[in-house]
């Protein structure tokens, strides 16, 4: 499997202190998507997401807080490998189920010739996997921009690459943050997500 790289119903604030909430508009649904917190994510940051994703997937399954792995910290940047979180993620994921897990720190993957490349998300593609970090996001407008960081990776995990569309959530971050330039899917990648259960208006 390829790494692919970047760039309705309210859930309560109780979200950590729970053994996980769901909300489903069609139950239905073939892929449950969950969002799996590690400790010191903002509660009202998972609350967006989920507000925002459920506005175009109906089955959304929230995981109470966890600690990040220790075998992920990679000391020489005091950051966290992306790929190694990733290898967590997939090991606690159900069959029939898609993680996404979400954190305030610093990440990183290997890149071409960058053994440590920092980015803001990473994602299994296609996989059952991919993380987003809120580390590198605009203090103004974090949540927005981790929506829009955590929709590209869930894009990811269902087979789509990055877009040429530079206003499509799939382009490719190329090194910065061009989130605010992102306004949706565009008509070729929605068709795509459409056959794999999501629903746009």
């Amino acid at each position: 499997m390829l790494k692919c790289l970047v760039a309705s119903i309210w859930i309560s604030l109780s979200l950590f202190n729970t053994t996980g909430i769901s909300a489903n508009k069609n139950s239905g649904s073939a892929v449950v998507i969950d969002i799996q917190p590690f400790e010191g994510v903002d509660e009202q940051d998972v609350d967006y997401l989920v507000k925002e994703l459920l506005k175009v997937y109906p089955n959304i399954h929230v995981n109470k807080a966890v600690k990040l792995p220790a075998f992920a910290w990679y000391a020489p940047r005091k950051r966290f490998k992306a790929d190694s979180l990733l290898k967590f993620l997939s090991s606690v994921t159900k069959p029939g189920h898609v993680i996404i897990g979400l954190t305030s720190k610093d990440i990183s993957t290997t890149k071409n010739n960058h053994p440590d490349w920092g980015v803001m998300g990473l994602g299994l593609c296609p996989g059952n996997s991919c993380v987003a970090s809120s580390f590198r996001l605009s203090t103004k407008e974090r949540r927005m921009q981790l929506f829009k960081v955590a929709i590209h990776e869930l894009g990811h995990t269902q087979g789509l690459p990055h877009c040429a569309v530079k206003s499509c959530y799939m382009r490719d971050a190329e090194g910065r943050n061009p989130t605010n330039e992102e306004k949706e899917f565009c008509s070729s990648c929605k068709k795509f997500l459409i056959k794999k259960g999501w629903n746009f208006r």
